[in-house]
């Protein structure tokens, strides 16, 4: 596992927050709708919170200037499924980057397997700056949309997925349970 810088912390703390009080303004604008509720930070019955690592990214087209990529961040699954989180990572050219997503989700026991399941996330990605504004489409000063599909495998709360890049790669990730 690579050493975490402590920005690491500070800026998933700082996102969270941010996420959190943008979600309230929006939550108490549009009466707590559906579309909103991504953004609010609030636990309720039934919500599971995961912490998320990925220590592997397989890119489809190799380049000299790739880097080792690494994921952290937490994700909000609540009762209905519906997704919601934050990470930090280090993208493919070795900067730090995250990735805000309060919308997504979860479909368990896909074809009847239990544990089997499928999932996507969407929200907004920063990181790819400098030379590598080209690297994700619709970057504009660094900040770009994103949709990330995922399949995976849960049992006893601690799951493995894949995650697909786009056209660029996938990424392995384990989660496992935060209390609650």
């Amino acid at each position: 596992m690579p050493n975490l810088p402590a920005f690491v912390f500070r800026g998933l703390l700082s996102a969270a927050c941010l996420l959190g009080l943008s979600g309230h303004a929006l939550a108490q604008s549009s009466g707590g709708s559906v579309w909103a509720d991504g953004f609010s930070l609030d636990l309720r019955d039934g919500d599971r919170l995961s912490l998320m690592y990925s220590p592997f990214t397989h890119h489809f087209d190799h380049s000299p200037e790739h880097r080792y990529v690494w994921l952290v961040g937490v994700e909000r699954e609540r009762a209905n499924h519906r997704l919601s989180g934050v990470t930090y990572f280090s993208n493919s050219f070795g900067q730090p980057s995250t990735y805000i997503y309060p919308w997504g989700q979860a479909y368990p026991n896909v074809g009847g397997v239990e544990g089997l399941f499928v999932k996507w996330s969407a929200g907004l990605l920063y990181g790819y700056v400098d030379q590598y504004e080209d690297k994700v489409p619709l970057n504009v000063n660094g900040f770009s949309p994103a949709i990330f599909p995922s399949v995976g495998y849960e049992r006893a709360g601690i799951s493995t997925q894949i995650n697909l890049l786009g056209t660029s790669g996938l990424m392995w990730q384990i989660s496992v349970p935060l209390g609650r």
